[in-house]
């Protein structure tokens, strides 16, 4: 990767631009998927609809994305990834602006159906940028950076969002959150080294064509990357969405003891991923590395399935999760990157995380009818055998695609 190497300079100032800016748009792609969440009672009260009602929106935004996200990687790939990463900002900006501006329910319906195609472009140029810009040396922290600002950009999403609603109402906090993304997209605009060196790398021979490339695509070892992200959206879904009430049901947990064990899910996950960023640059087995986080995660859920264990055991089982759970995202993007041949990163990327759109649409239709069935524990269950599942796709991958 000698464009890499040419980028990082002795004062690393490139190589942070690139990284900065990068994170920045990873950062407001998760803003965008959380800002209807805070705002929907003022929404629904305004246009007297109900949740499912609301709830279109949330399923159109993820099944466009997962629809489109791949023919987005293969943009990537073509056209550069800097200038579809910058429109993606700008679509993003521009729905929210609209349904901030224009009174009607189902104009805001729509316009989550166009940030879904906003949406489709940053994972694939994310990832290209960060893997064509990047050494070998960094890219398992650049990867850690870039997760840990998604995960910021949904940490501060609530209460800015609700900040801005006591202030503006709902309509000014989208209109808000697209002043926030056009000033993203700008950032970007700004910081040239972002830009795709597509004439210095060269994709592995056949991989260029559409034959080739989806050849590519349906590899066992793109395959089951795309396997390994779909559980680990199903993983992530369970816990996030369904550990407060199935606490409750399960042993009687008050919601705010259940929410705080979530809270220390999410809080050492993040944490997890940095410390999994410090990792991945000291070992090349990252296949080891993402293991023994998912067994680790196993065991830490299943216990919480067998055994009532208090307030601060309950947390610190819930923490210990997320710890691992975020440990292993730097070596999930490495072992991705590791089967990739160069000028493929969209594509590739494109594909395997539009796993996270397919368990985001499959996982609440399993764990609903867990609830609905009066099995709280399978919750906690479904997490751990998910986890183990994860090992699995790990432990058979083959170590090069094609």
């Amino acid at each position: 990767m000698t464009q890499a190497a040419g980028v990082i300079g002795p004062a690393h100032a490139p190589y942070l631009r690139v990284v900065g800016a990068v994170s920045a748009a990873h950062f407001m792609s998760h803003y965008y998927i959380i800002a209807l969440a805070p705002l929907m009672p003022f929404v629904r009260d305004e246009y007297q609809v109900t949740y499912t009602q609301i709830g279109l929106a949330f399923a159109v935004f993820n099944i466009v994305t997962a629809v489109f996200q791949t023919p987005a990687g293969f943009l990537v790939d073509r056209l550069g990834a800097r200038v579809l990463l910058i429109s993606g900002l700008a679509v993003g900006a521009t729905t929210f602006v609209t349904a901030g501006l224009v009174d009607s329910f189902w104009v805001m319906i729509a316009m989550f159906a166009v940030a879904g195609i906003g949406n489709t472009v940053y994972h694939p140029a994310d990832y290209a940028l960060l893997s064509q810009h990047v050494s070998s040396e960094r890219i398992g922290q650049a990867f850690s950076v870039h997760t840990f600002a998604g995960m910021l950009g949904s940490a501060v999403a609530p209460a800015s969002l609700l900040m801005m609603e006591s202030v503006w109402g709902w309509r000014g906090a989208f209109v808000g959150t697209g002043v926030i993304g056009f000033a993203v997209a700008l950032l970007l605009f700004l910081v040239r080294d972002v830009s795709s060196p597509a004439a210095s790398v060269h994709p592995r021979a056949g991989s260029g064509t559409p034959g080739g490339s989806w050849r590519l695509l349906l590899s066992p070892a793109i395959l089951l990357n795309l396997a390994f992200f779909v559980l680990l959206a199903m993983i992530s879904g369970g816990l996030y969405n369904y550990s407060v009430v199935a606490l409750g049901a399960l042993y009687g947990t008050p919601v705010t003891t259940a929410n705080a064990a979530l809270s220390g899910n999410l809080l050492f996950s993040a944490i997890g991923v940095l410390a999994g960023g410090f990792l991945v640059t000291r070992t090349r087995r990252h296949g080891l590395v993402a293991t023994l986080g998912l067994a680790a995660m196993a065991v830490s859920i299943a216990l919480i399935a067998g055994v009532d264990l208090g307030v601060l055991a309950l947390i610190a089982a819930m923490s210990l999760g997320g710890f691992f759970s975020g440990l292993i995202m730097p070596s999930r993007d490495m072992i991705v990157r590791e089967v990739t041949p160069p000028g493929s990163f969209g594509k590739v990327f494109g594909f395997v995380t539009t796993g996270f759109n397919i368990g985001g649409i499959v996982s609440p239709l399993i764990f609903g009818a867990v609830m609905d069935h009066g099995s709280p524990r399978m919750v906690f269950l479904l997490v751990a055998a998910f986890s183990l599942l994860g090992i699995v796709t790990i432990a058979t991958r083959p170590r090069r695609a094609g």
